[in-house]
């Protein structure tokens, strides 16, 4: 082991209180470069008693799991925010959806009756089974106190299924996966949705397509440039927005399903059974297309905490699935009674006067629905790298008063890169509708495996219901999946290609956490014997608060050891805090600190459990707060004045580069980009000294 010791300078980037505006995300447990991964505790490192579930026999009191997350106000209000949030994805998707189902493969889909009640009978019958019954009427129901999103089901199986291992690593392989593929689609969707509404200029002005690339451009680098100062004023004006979309979209299909009533057969399920049977493999590939019209379906459950299941059924049932339904009715009677609208029905469906308003508010549109995505995979990334699978990040809120309003500038400028690569790269939003469907089918299908065997083994569905939900729901989205995979050689590939990066990336950064937290439990030693070398030796006792971040209550903390070993004294009073991060999104303050004294209340040393949620921030110093009251040791001490000890381990890997240690290089640059966990964690600069030892590879 070869001590290092240096203090904090002054000027280093320290963290803001929680909820202040630009306070830095407190919360991953793992290392970078020069900082041990393990100086936090991970829901894999849990000893048996802290992981236990809320139903275990023995299980310690744990409040918290009492405490569901409801979000505050009134529910009219949380229902339009909810329109200006969870539905501008699946809101914007009649834009293209229609027009990218009637250009495939040269037209393989024909304006006929046949091809027309049966596509649209499609879109219905998959609107209705993957977005109203599956998400609204069941998946909605597996919230992890009170939210939602695949990473929060993986939590929550992970919390409810710790006597089943099994089960356990293949729900955190299949959330790993999905929230890849969650990158791959926060991709696509700005650059799709944008082009799409600008593209509406060439219905009114065909010589105007010169523009749409560099006003595409435009507006996607005026969004992702403005992320960074938050959403929470544009925000109060995206559900009104969003409202005006939706009625729009119903006032436009009103005129033509009047025009041709006998659309409305197309709600029976028969039309797309005699389409499939008359033409199977044209309706297989169209499903491949008709997938665009539940884009944006996972939003419903992932913005669970925002809005609350309530507001998001509501401003569903009664403002976006009948909007959407009058609209792809007035698409389907507009293109039978003129087949050539089917090359941009949208546009068409308006008439002349009011498209350049229609653009407008398209773009409106596509700009919050994009603004959504890129907020989801802000909140993603962070329920990930609280999760160990991503390295800690610097998270930035950007709200006073909505915790779940936060920034992530190495994410942004990601998807922002990835964005104009693509943007650039297919031109218009046609030929990007190929690379569409794979990322969302992938994680429809994912959603679906993690809802079941919550469903089987927690809420002991029967075989039956497992049966017709598998078949039902299931079934479609496989056929949804394998209609997608026709489009891997077009544009497909991109998705995949994403996601394959993305869960090497997680896989690799969980793998070499788990290695260097091995070796370094090998240097730290047993807390136990540890102490009583200090209490029976006769060692200086110096005034003092002395406070070590370690992630558990079992060995010693390398700061300690070290402090001790080139000082030779002890402080007045010793602090370990442990950050334990429980499978919850969030724990009330006055709950999370317990207080340990190591089994000798008269010398001093103390240990802090500090419990926090997934999408809890972690403040040392705030821990050390609300630990005091609830142990005499820690009332007499002032908080302004400790003295924080940060135990570090760099990571070095000798010898010449060999490719088949590619995996090492990969985790230790992913850790030498991770976030300064002095920031982190909140220490004073002036006041925290770092200690610690090299680990080799």
């Amino acid at each position: 082991m070869v001590p290092m010791s240096q203090q904090v300078p002054p000027d280093a980037d320290v963290s803001q209180p929680e909820n202040a505006p630009e306070s830095q995300e407190a919360g991953n447990d793992e290392p970078r470069a020069d900082e041990s991964p393990a100086d936090e505790l991970s829901a894999d490192e849990l000893s048996a008693d802290e992981a236990q579930g809320p139903d275990d026999p023995g299980t310690p009191a744990r409040p918290w799991l009492n405490h569901p997350h409801v979000p505050s106000g009134k529910p009219s209000l949380l229902a339009l925010g909810a329109l200006g949030v969870v539905f501008g994805d699946i809101g914007t998707s009649p834009l293209y959806a229609m027009q990218t189902v009637f250009s495939i493969d040269h037209n393989t889909v024909a304006p006929t009756p046949l091809d027309v009640y049966g596509i649209i009978s499609m879109v219905f019958w998959s609107i209705t089974l993957v977005v109203t019954v599956k998400y609204v009427g069941l998946v909605m129901r597996a919230d992890n106190e009170g939210e939602g999103g695949i990473l929060a089901l993986v939590a929550l199986l992970r919390a409810r299924l710790l006597t089943r291992p099994a089960l356990v690593a293949a729900a955190s392989v299949m959330g790993i996966v999905g929230a890849a593929l969650f990158y791959g689609d926060s991709v696509i969707t700005p650059a799709i949705s944008v082009m799409s509404a600008i593209e509406g200029i060439t219905i009114v002005s065909p010589s105007a397509e010169q523009f749409v690339l560099p006003a595409s451009i435009a507006i996607l680098t005026v969004l992702f440039a403005s992320q960074r100062f938050g959403t929470e004023k544009v925000g109060r004006a995206f559900g009104p927005v969003m409202l005006a979309w939706f009625v729009a979209l119903a006032a436009m299909g009103v005129p033509k399903i009047v025009a041709h009533p006998q659309i409305l057969g197309a709600l029976s399920p028969h039309r797309a059974v005699l389409f499939a049977v008359d033409r199977p493999f044209v309706a297989f590939v169209a499903m491949g297309a008709v997938v665009l019209t539940i884009t944006g379906a996972e939003a419903l459950y992932a913005d669970m905490g925002h809005f609350g299941s309530r507001a998001i059924r509501t401003a569903w049932a009664f403002v976006v699935f009948p909007s959407l339904l009058l609209h792809y009715l007035g698409q389907g009677a507009m293109i039978l009674v003129d087949p050539g609208t089917s090359r941009s029905p949208f546009f068409h469906m308006a008439p002349a006067w009011a498209r350049i308003p229609l653009v407008v508010l398209a773009t409106m549109a596509t700009v919050i629905a994009s603004q959504a995505v890129i907020s989801g995979a802000f909140s993603v990334s962070q329920q990930a790298a609280r999760l160990s699978l991503l390295p800690r990040m610097n998270v930035r809120h950007t709200s006073r008063e909505e915790g779940g309003q936060i920034y992530i500038g190495s994410i942004n400028w990601m998807l922002f890169i990835g964005v104009l690569v693509l943007v650039l790269t297919f031109g218009s939003s046609a030929k990007l509708a190929t690379a569409y469907g794979l990322a969302v089918t992938g994680t429809l299908i994912l959603t679906t495996c993690l809802f079941l065997f919550l469903a089987r083994h927690v809420w002991g569905w029967s075989a039956w219901r497992m049966v017709l939900a598998t078949v039902v729901i299931g079934g479609v989205e496989v056929l949804f999946f394998s209609a997608n995979l026709t489009k891997v050689a077009s544009g497909g590939w991109l998705p995949l290609l994403i996601a394959t990066a993305l869960v090497t990336v997680m896989l690799t950064w969980r793998w070499g956490a788990r290695l260097v937290t091995e070796r370094r439990q090998q240097l730290e030693g047993p807390l136990d014997e540890f102490l009583e070398t200090v209490r029976t030796s006769d060692l200086p006792r110096v005034p003092g608060v002395a406070v070590y971040p370690h992630p558990n209550q079992t060995t010693t903390p390398l700061a300690f050891r070290d402090n001790l070993r080139f000082n030779g004294v002890v402080h007045e009073h010793v602090v370990i805090v442990t950050i334990v991060t429980e499978m919850v999104p969030h724990i009330h303050h006055v709950e999370r600190a317990e207080v340990d004294d190591l089994g000798d209340s008269h010398d001093g040393i103390t240990h802090v459990a500090y419990h926090v949620g997934f999408n809890d921030t972690q403040n040392v110093p705030g821990a050390l707060q609300w630990a005091k009251g609830k142990n005499p040791e820690l009332d007499d001490f002032d908080v302004d004045q400790c003295r924080y000890f940060m135990s570090v381990v760099r990571l070095q890997h000798d010898g010449p580069f060999r490719l088949r240690d590619w995996r090492t290089h990969l985790f230790m640059w992913l850790a030498a980009s991770a976030a300064n966990r002095a920031s982190v964690f909140g220490l004073p600069p002036d006041r925290t000294v770092i200690m610690g030892a090299h680990v080799d590879l």
